[in-house]
């Protein structure tokens, strides 16, 4: 199913251009045209879902085993020291477009990107707390 409104559905269906590096009858990878960083790359399935929230387990698995492939070949070329896969889900993460994607995302020790690990902790008890949740909310899926 597409969503006709979607732009990376119409560039999966190939209405819209895109400077394709991979595709498979699944998925497709294509140059970002707003990169963060020179060989910046979406990974998208063909078929349309929003985000990680609805895609069946096995679609994801498929565009997942895409991945190593396309992280190899992104460093190799950019010439990356090390590489960022981001998934957004959601407008308060980031996403911007509302397909499910995938960001391979390749560093350098000087790129200027700025995103670097702002690790925080947990106040008493809100850690078995929150564990205690996921555990519940997990039984019930």
């Amino acid at each position: 199913m597409s969503d006709n409104s979607c732009i990376f559905c119409k560039i999966a269906a190939g209405s819209i251009p895109a400077l394709r590096v991979f595709e498979s009858p699944d998925a497709i990878a294509f140059l970002d045209i707003a990169p963060l960083a020179p060989g910046h790359t979406l990974l998208i399935p063909r078929q349309h879902f929003q985000s990680i929230l609805d895609v069946p387990p096995d679609v994801l698995g498929r565009l997942s085993g895409h991945l190593p492939p396309l992280a190899r070949a992104v460093m190799k070329v950019s010439g990356a020291t090390g590489l960022n896969v981001l998934q957004n889900t959601g407008e308060s993460s980031g996403q911007a477009v509302f397909h499910l994607h995938f960001h391979l995302i390749p560093r350098t020790e000087e790129d200027q990107l700025g995103f670097r690990w702002n690790a925080g902790t947990y106040g008493p008890g809100e850690d078995k707390a929150m564990q205690a949740g996921l555990l519940m909310a997990l039984k019930a899926q």
